[in-house]
């Protein structure tokens, strides 16, 4: 605030008398010297109105904290002391405004310094109510542990109004005494229980016996399910090495059934298993075939059409043996590369000849087709070279398995196209051989 302020401040509730300054009276507070001329009149007015504004904003620093703390109760005296020097610090300013400030934060400390000891109440009744609707459970381990942590937070809460302490404190001992006293007793006939569920198991395991060498598949495995199910629904609570060395036993004649049942399902499969390998291999052999006549009896558009269609077909045939599986494939996939290959080729060089705006004649389209496949060859090569320099690099860690067999893929791949490319370039060099005879 600039001094012109300040001076207008100080002249509205402060005045000069004799040298003397002087606060103007406001509530019960008379006239008060607040302090002396020294320099000038003026210059002694902006001081104290100065002195004003350090303790106002001393004052809106406590009520910055008090809104900010949980604890608001403990700023009570601080409020009380500041309210006390409203009447004797040596200032000017609008002291009633801050006096009203401090009464208004003083009812506010101590109304919220009442409702915690209500709040304590309040919170130490919703205990009791906890406590007196857990006392009849039956979740014994749950229920201990929120009891203890009821006691918990019973002894961590303020106390209430003494002539209430004596009542709540019994209620709450009473609520907690029922829940523990029933629990007592229920593992006092626990012994009894006990020896009750271990003759269910017994039971179950002595029917699992009688079943387990059953040549009635369906129906026994229904049965073995049922006591399964029957198992799981007993419960109890038998020691643990007891319910380990039960189930072991229980489990051992269901195992025994189903292992003698996935033998025979094992035998069943085996007898039709080479029918299924040798019906998908005669499937595979007419792909093939269809495959390797694509470029003697389709355009090249319809070629590549089909191939695709056949590879479609291919993934919907089953396995075949495993000592014919890699040849068979070897043949198709060969067959279909050729197709693609020469599509690739025929695109490249249609292309070729738009750019130079020129047309071949047949040796010259078969001389050009010739360095075209040499050029794609060299090509494949320098790429098959960096993935077997990236072989090479990569390290024999587990972790690289994915990586390393994407790598083996791909150089399979590089290969058969660059045989296929070769291939090609033996076909159109026997072309030429003709046209030159």
């Amino acid at each position: 605030m600039e001094n012109n302020d300040l001076l207008e401040e100080a002249k509205k509730y402060g005045f000069i008398q004799d040298q003397q300054v002087w606060l103007k009276a406001f509530m019960t507070y008379p006239d008060r010297k607040v302090g002396e001329v020294k320099e000038s009149e003026e210059d002694s007015l902006v001081y104290f109105a100065k002195r004003f504004h350090m303790f106002s904003d001393k004052v809106n620093a406590l009520l910055e904290r008090i809104a900010t703390s949980e604890n608001k109760g403990s700023f009570l005296m601080k409020v009380l002391h500041m309210k006390d020097q409203v009447g004797n610090y040596d200032a000017l300013g609008n002291f009633e405004a801050i006096y009203h400030t401090l009464s208004k934060a003083e009812e506010e400390i101590n109304e919220t310094i009442k409702q915690n000891r209500e709040k304590n109440l309040s919170i130490k009744i919703g205990l009791i109510q906890e406590a007196e609707a857990l006392q009849d459970s039956v979740e014994w381990k749950e229920t201990s542990d929120k009891m203890k942590d009821l006691r918990a937070t019973w002894i961590k809460t303020g106390p209430v109004e003494k002539e209430l302490t004596d009542e709540i404190e019994e209620r709450f001992k009473t609520a907690l005494e029922a829940f523990f006293e029933r629990k007592k007793s229920f593992f006092n006939d626990k012994k009894q229980m006990q020896n009750r569920t271990y003759d269910r198991y017994r039971d179950l395991i002595a029917k699992s016996v009688a079943l387990q060498n059953s040549e009635e598949w369906e129906a026994t495995t229904a049965k073995l399910k049922d006591l399964q199910t029957q198992w799981k629904q007993i419960g109890g609570s038998l020691p643990r090495a007891t319910t380990n060395k039960l189930w072991t036993e229980f489990r051992k004649a269901h195992n025994h059934f189903f292992e003698r049942l996935k033998v025979k399902i094992t035998n069943e499969k085996a007898d039709s298993k080479e029918k299924y390998y040798d019906t998908n291999l005669e499937r595979k052999q007419e792909l093939v075939s269809q495959a390797e006549q694509l470029l003697q009896h389709n355009s090249l558009n319809d070629a590549v059409r089909r191939a695709k269609e056949l590879q479609a077909e291919w993934k919907k045939v089953g396995p075949v043996r495993p000592d014919v599986s890699d040849a068979i494939w070897e043949r198709f996939i060969k067959a279909c590369d050729r197709v693609f290959e020469m599509s690739s080729l025929e695109h490249y060089i249609r292309k070729r000849q738009q750019n130079a705006n020129e047309t071949y004649s047949h040796e010259e389209g078969l001389h050009a087709r010739i360095n075209a496949l040499r050029d794609f060859i060299k090509s494949d090569r320098q790429e098959l070279e960096v993935l077997e320099t990236n072989l090479g690099k990569l390290s024999e860690a587990p972790s690289n398995d994915s990586f390393r067999n994407m790598l083996l893929g791909k150089i399979r791949n590089f290969n058969r196209k660059i045989k296929t490319k070769q291939a090609l370039i033996e076909m159109f060099q026997e072309q030429l051989s003709t046209i030159n005879k």
